[in-house]
């Protein structure tokens, strides 16, 4: 059995002397031992795990690897919660059922909307409970929108403040009033926040935080590949329709997405791709091999090609999947959003991981690969970098 970690310990020791706290531990490090360590240490007759869908099976792997709850335990998604009023009301007859239950929230009281029936019904339910946890993979200076839910969740003695009086008081924001015929209505829009040492001094002690930190190392290298002079020319042409002033006169984000896909695509299942990853697995094992595909196509041919290696997408399995026994990761298709990018790094370096973690980035012989790896490494996104670049720019940079 593995030993937990210092920084484990260290958490589950802060908070097991509270009835409620929030987990703000980052992806890989480990929240699901840690709580299962908080809720084992209870005095609790049960628990009710509630998190989002598509990683609840991965979860309860993951708790049984850990030798498991001691106490009767339960799983919702909260999309059920959300959607279905006969999994709602089931959920708080089994909450009733128990003298003393524990509920454990993860990665699911993020939202923006407090009036959301999601919320409604999470804040429902924390007030039936005593014992309560949250977990979070995202550090608390991004969820600062949520901390309100999250700490209602938690207890209302805590922040002692309405919705409406905790955006006056941490939010700065501007109100825009529209008209539509004899209605009007407002937005606001948050544009900063302020007094942050006042909210960390009411929410500390029922919270913590912790990086990862594992005593392993990342290791990255890039890989170049020439694509086709075929697919070259499929590429130029795309480039071309699409820049041209009609095309451009719209100048409208989903146009250059669409032609930035289309390009991309153009070259994705590239030889030259296949005859790079056969020659980096000379070097290293393909079955302890993560490959990150963006397109369909890619995906089908590294599977045939690659057949003993894992072949993952990124939308659908860079968040939530613990694949701690691969410690390769290559990025066969590059995309553009940084946080898709970081997460899929975590899901090979995480507490269990006891080999260095290695990645390998395909880089293509045009200027869209170059592209995509400079916003990345700005954290630029593609619709700000669009919306900044003029037409000769961009053409210097495609």
């Amino acid at each position: 059995e593995m030993k937990m970690l210092d920084n484990q310990l260290e958490t589950s020791f802060h908070l097991s002397g509270w009835k409620v706290g929030a987990l703000f531990m980052d992806a890989g490090t480990g929240k699901t031992r840690v709580a299962l360590e908080i809720v084992n240490n209870s005095p609790c007759d049960a628990v009710i795990w509630v998190g989002p869908l598509r990683t609840i099976q991965n979860t309860k792997e993951e708790i049984m690897k850990w030798g498991g709850f001691k106490i009767r335990h339960h799983y919702y998604g909260i999309e059920s919660i959300q959607s279905s009023d006969r999994i709602y009301i089931e959920l708080l007859g089994i909450i009733n059922s128990y003298k003393n239950p524990f509920v454990v929230v993860d990665e699911s009281l993020k939202i923006k909307n407090a009036e959301a029936k999601r919320t409604k019904r999470m804040l429902y339910i924390g007030s039936l409970v005593k014992y309560k946890l949250i977990l979070n993979g995202t550090p608390l200076s991004r969820n600062l929108m949520d901390v309100w839910s999250q700490m209602q969740f938690l207890s209302p003695l805590i922040l002692n403040m309405t919705h409406s009086q905790f955006k006056d008081t941490f939010c700065k924001y501007t109100s825009i009033t529209k008209r539509l015929g004899n209605k009007q209505y407002k937005k606001e829009f948050i544009t900063g926040f302020e007094n942050i040492d006042y909210l960390y001094s009411l929410i500390r002690e029922y919270v913590y935080h912790c990086d990862l930190r594992l005593n392993i190392t990342q290791n990255y290298r890039d890989i170049r590949y020439c694509i086709s002079d075929e697919e070259k020319d499929l590429y130029n042409e795309i480039k071309d329709v699409f820049l041209s002033d009609e095309m451009l006169e719209w100048r409208n984000n989903n146009i250059f997405i669409e032609m930035t896909q289309k390009m991309q695509h153009a070259y994705c299942c590239s030889p030259g791709k296949i005859e790079a990853v056969h020659n980096l697995l000379k070097e290293i094992q393909e079955d302890r091999a993560l490959i990150f595909c963006k397109y369909i196509d890619s995906r089908e041919l590294c599977e045939m090609e690659f057949p003993k290696a894992k072949v993952l997408s990124y939308q659908k399995e860079a968040f939530g999947l613990n694949l701690q026994e691969y410690n390769n990761t290559i990025y066969f298709d590059k995309v553009w959003d940084y946080a898709l990018r970081t997460q899929s790094t975590r899901r090979t370096y995480r507490v269990g991981q006891e080999y260095d973690c290695h990645y390998y980035d395909l880089t293509g012989d045009v200027g869209l690969e170059s592209l995509i790896d400079r916003n990345i490494s700005k954290k630029i996104s593609m619709t700000e970098y669009f919306k900044k670049v003029t037409k000769d720019q961009l053409i210097k940079d495609l």
